[in-house]
Order: structure tokens, then sequence, then C-alpha cells
């Protein structure tokens, strides 16, 4: 059938079983919006407040549910206003597709109204980008797309398509889509014998789960590695999930503020088996002194992270979830009582701490975790209330927590959270924000109304950027140099004003009531906890330290 170019774009996203996108018009990319108002019962189009918010929404709905995310934008500023959250869905392995609309092909290069090169501009933080300029070749770049986000290591891509393609004609035939096969033609017999015998040899393997074992849902398959091996499990901030939270083997957070007895026992392991990690450097802190008395086992899809920061000692390579099938098979179970003992010693006697009375952040992410009977789905900015949410709310299955680990992103929270509770309705989605991070997209509550999303803002906030502070208090002499919000925003009165409901509280009492109410609730509500400009986030590894040297309050006092 003969199709315009924009018709064909809506046929292909039907294609791929897309029924949500979220996006912003203009003028370039009126075609496309003109063709998606007729097709608005088959795909629910969410019309941001700006584009960084759409992209993140896109990033939080493919994080909530495997699916690849898909955000639009017109030319010029439009286009830029995506980079931000096309650059942090790269650097957490993030399925996208985003697509643009440039000016037309005979105005390229010229300096015309809302011209921009955004196929350039993206080109270090895409996995693949295009620009469409003949639209016979539009059906197979979209559909290439989904499958380069999609395949392998997942990732963010970008379709720039001009004007006057998207109002072009030409021949259109359906397609249906095959699955994604999971990658194992890198997977040899060979490898996975090797860590099978590196797995026996061992006498305190510790295994170090990360965001590519939840990208594979590979939790059931975890589990059974885990109690084969019979190791302490310890994971980075995006692998939450992977393994249970309550499992009686799971030590904690890995790295700057991870806990005592994960960073005491990955020093002291002989075997450190990374499943689907990056060996970040926040993560390993002085990696010259990481696990340097272990042999290095890695399981990763992509062969880039093999020795890239951390040198290994054998490596299998493939999907994290055909890889672990793969050893389980070939494993007899091992025995590592005497040494998981030691663990649980190091996790008794190195327990969390929060203060006992007030309103501090981990208490409530304490209480989140209890109110919501840890079924919820957390959202975060960046920053301490992130480290606390990481710390103390306990992640029972995977793609219940979502965050920016590798860019850092702040204001990304929000509009994440979005695409989360729009793709998952079933579930209670909560943003954690501070107060620094919130004021960057707090425009998006405006949408969340819109959409009539029972969405909870969390507020931690202390009228400073917390983090900043924490390190300037610690590492530049109380010189708090720009990191003090002593204004009067009031985030109540802001909520109220777009539609929403919103409380302030100052204590336990006022939290705990607060947190019943949202709860209750079926429209978008902001809870503004207010707590001390000083608070900090414990355990702490100084930069350029090892891991090994990690310390808290009470370390401090006693130095």
């Amino acid at each position: 059938m003969q199709l315009t170019g924009a018709q064909i774009v809506i046929e292909c996203l039907k294609e791929q079983g897309v029924d949500t996108v979220f996006g912003y018009p203009g003028g370039a990319i009126l075609n496309l919006y003109d063709e998606l108002y007729k097709h608005s019962s088959e795909i629910h189009h969410v019309l941001t407040s700006h584009e960084q918010g759409a992209s993140h929404a896109a990033d939080g709905y493919a994080r909530a549910t495997g699916k690849t995310g898909v955000c639009f934008a017109t030319s010029g500023p439009g286009a830029t206003n995506l980079v931000t959250g096309i650059a942090t869905a790269y650097m957490d392995s993030v399925p996208m597709v985003a697509i643009t609309c440039n000016v037309g092909v005979p105005l390229l290069g010229k300096d015309s109204f809302q011209e921009i090169d955004i196929t350039g501009i993206t080109t270090p933080i895409t996995k693949h980008n295009f620009i469409v300029k003949d639209v016979k070749d539009l059906a197979g770049v979209i559909r290439r797309a989904f499958r380069i986000a999609g395949k392998g290591r997942p990732g963010p891509v970008l379709v720039d398509i001009p004007k006057d393609v998207t109002a072009e004609v030409t021949e259109y035939t359906c397609q249906k889509i095959d699955p994604i096969a999971r990658v194992t033609d890198k997977m040899t017999d060979e490898d996975i014998h090797r860590a099978v015998e590196m797995i026996q040899q061992s006498k305190r393997p510790f295994i170090f789960a990360g965001g590519g074992a939840v990208i594979a849902d590979a939790d059931q398959e975890l589990l059974e590695f885990v109690s084969k091996v019979q190791a302490p499990v310890t994971d980075s901030l995006m692998g939450k999930g992977a393994f249970s939270g309550t499992n009686e083997l799971y030590t904690g957070m890995l790295g700057m503020h991870g806990t005592k007895a994960s960073n005491y026992g990955v020093s002291e392991c002989d075997l450190l088996i990374a499943v689907g990690v990056r060996f970040s450097d926040r993560v390993t802190g002085n990696a010259k002194r990481f696990a340097d008395k272990a042999k290095i086992l890695q399981f990763d899809v992509d062969p880039v992270e093999i020795n890239k920061n951390i040198v290994t000692d054998a490596s299998v390579m493939g999907d994290i979830r055909e890889i672990l099938k793969a050893v389980n098979k070939k494993l007899p179970q091992q025995n590592h009582d005497e040494w998981i003992e030691k663990i649980k010693e190091y996790k008794l006697k190195f327990p969390m701490k929060y203060p006992a009375e007030g309103l501090s952040g981990p208490y409530i992410m304490k209480q989140i975790y209890e109110k919501t009977g840890g079924d919820a789905i957390i959202v975060t900015e960046v920053g301490q209330h992130q480290m606390w949410a990481a710390q103390f709310y306990r992640y029972q299955k995977p793609r219940t927590f979502i965050t920016s680990g590798g860019l850092g992103t702040m204001g990304y929270g929000l509009g994440a959270a979005i695409g989360a509770q729009l793709a998952r309705p079933d579930k209670r989605v909560i943003n954690i924000a501070g107060d620094g991070c919130f004021r960057m997209n707090m425009n998006e509550i405006a949408t969340a109304v819109r959409e009539r999303l029972p969405l909870i803002q969390v507020v931690v906030n202390n009228h400073v950027l917390g983090m900043v502070r924490q390190w300037q208090n610690l590492f530049y002499e109380e010189r708090y140099s720009h990191t003090v919000l002593n204004d009067s925003v009031d985030f109540v009165k802001l909520a109220e004003a777009m539609g929403a409901d919103g409380v302030r509280v100052t204590n336990r009492q006022e939290l705990d009531a607060a947190l019943e109410k949202a709860l209750a609730m079926k429209t978008p509500i902001l809870i503004d906890c207010i707590i001390d400009c000083d608070e900090k986030v414990w355990p702490m590894v100084a930069p350029g330290a090892a891991i090994s040297e990690v310390f808290d309050e009470q370390d401090m006092k006693q130095s």
C-alpha cells in the first residue's frame, strides 16, 4: 500500500507493539503528530512539560518493563532537549528509540530555522543513529533501530527524519517482527568449563550482581547460581533487585557507599564472580587495590567490558541468563559454611545505622519500605536520597529500582516515574528526590496530574545540595560554595498550583500519616520531608582509597 512517511512511522511503531510514546510537538514533526492523532486509540501519546521529561519517561517505561521506550521531539532545541535523557539511557544500557524530525532535505546544512545536526551531536551517546533522507528507506531504518536498541547490551538509538520525508509517499508492506534472540554466539563450552573449575577451586567466593542481571531478567537463574555456589552476594546500584535484599546471603551494596560487610568481604574473597557489571569507579574505589586477593571471573554480554576497568582471570561472554543456565547445569553443589559464617559476623558487627530519633533520610526510606511492603517501584533522582534509597529499601525483584547510575542525572526521576507508572499501572510508583534535584524538572508534576497517575513524589528536603555539601564538609574544610538553597520555594504550594495534592512533614508521626494518605490516593501527591542539612550518607569510601578503607561516623569520631 502507498503511505506517507508519517504514516509509515506510525505503522512501524504498531509493528513493534508500541502502545505509549512520550513527546512534545513542533513545526518539523507536525506531519507525524497529525498522523498520531488518527491513531490515538492504538498509541497513547503523553505530552510532557519538557522534551527532557519525555526522554526520561521513555527511559523509565523501558526500565520498568524491559520493552523499548519511545520518545518524539521536533527539530533544533526540541531535539537537543532530548540529549541528557539519551545520554542517561546510554550509560545505563536502556533500550530507547528517539524519533526527531528535522528541516526538509533541501534546507539541511544551510543554518535553517531550528535546524540542528542531531545525529552528529548524539553519535557518542547512542548505540547507533540515522538520518533518513529517502522515504523508501524509512520503514527499514525504524525496524533496524528497534532491533539495535534491544539486542545484546541494550541502548538508545536516534532516528532523525526531515519534514519533507514525512510527507513523501512510498510503498509500505507490514512485517511480522520476530523476537530478538538472546546473544550466545561467543559463549563457549571451554569458557563455561573454566568458570566451573574456578568456582570449584574457590574457598571464599563472592558474587557481585549488576545491571546486566536485571536487564537479562536473570533473577531466577541467579538465585539458583547463588545457592549452588553457596556464596555471599553484593550488588551495584544498577543491580538492585537482581538478587533479593531479604535473602540471608545478601550483604548490601558494594563500593563508595556500600556496606562494610560487602566491602570487607570482597576485599578478602579469593574469587569474585562479576555478573553483568561494568566495574564503575564508584564500586571499585582504588582499582589497583580492588579485590586484590581474588581471582576475577566475569560474565557479560558486552566484550568491551572485559578487562576495561578491572583485569579478569577468566570470562564468559553472552546473555547473562543463558550463561547462568549453562553454568548451573555443570556446577556441582558447593559448600562454604565457614566463609558464610564470617560474612554473617561482618553483617552483625557492622549493621547499617541511622539516628534513633527524629526525621532522617534513612528513616524515610525504611518507612516507605514498611508501608509498601516492599512491593513498590522506587524511582530516584541523584544524591544522598538516592544512596539512602539503595541502602534502606530492600528490593526483592528486578525492575523495581529505577535510577540514573552511570550519568548521575539530576532531574531524571520524575519523568522516569511517570514512564514507569504508565508502564506498570498495577504497581505503586514512588519518586524520591532531593530538593535540589526536584527543582530541575518539577514541571512534570503537571504531566502526572494531566495523566491522572497515582504517583507519589517524596522530596527529601534539607535546603542544600546534600551530597555536594557532604563532600565540602569532609574534604573541602566546610567551604559551602553555592550549595545552600536558602530561598522561599514552597513545594507543597507548587504541587497544589499544578493540580496535585501536597503535604509537609517534619517528624515521624507526620510522615507515617502522610504515607498512609498517599498510598490510599489515586491521584498525584507530593510529600515534602524536612530533614537536617548536615545529615550524611554512611558508610563512605574517600576518593582514591580502597574499598577496604570504608569508614562511618563512628570511625571519624574515634580517629
